[in-house]
């Protein structure tokens, strides 16, 4: 039987991510897999006024991602697994894939919309990245 070992899910706080999260829970309980999640935020704005927008907009996103990831966790602890969460700073898909490669994944957990700077109800433009890209298998949620 196929089995995965180690499960990533992306975690950016959209309703898709929790969708990916319940699901990359449930197959790191049946499989006894290690669970782990990646959050990555954009980069900062190119072109601010003073240094302090650029160190409150970073406060800003830090403290939205300690929010997602201390949420996350403690799902998964209800669930009897340990998620341990990684925030990297860069591109969604870049960041994702070199981490794949880094820590040799072989499960990448996603959903099928997360946040974005265009919506619709259209397959996400990261998500077709990840998926074309991840050099694991990938499971999309909907």
């Amino acid at each position: 039987m196929f089995r995965f070992n180690k499960i990533l899910v992306a975690i950016d706080g959209s309703e898709g991510a929790k969708k990916a999260l319940r699901v990359a829970v449930e197959l790191a309980k049946r499989f006894d897999a290690e669970i782990h999640s990646i959050s990555v935020e954009e980069d900062l704005p190119h072109y601010a006024a003073t240094v302090g927008e650029v160190v409150e907009a970073k406060h800003e996103r830090n403290a939205y991602f300690d929010k997602v990831n201390q949420e996350s966790v403690e799902f998964a602890a209800k669930e009897g697994v340990t998620l341990r969460t990684k925030v990297v700073a860069g591109h969604e898909v870049e960041k994702t894939v070199n981490y794949i490669n880094e820590r040799k994944f072989d499960l990448l957990v996603i959903g099928f919309m997360g946040h974005s700077k265009v919506f619709g109800r259209i397959w996400g433009s990261t998500s077709q990245t990840l998926t074309r890209l991840a050099p694991c298998t990938v499971m999309v949620v909907k």
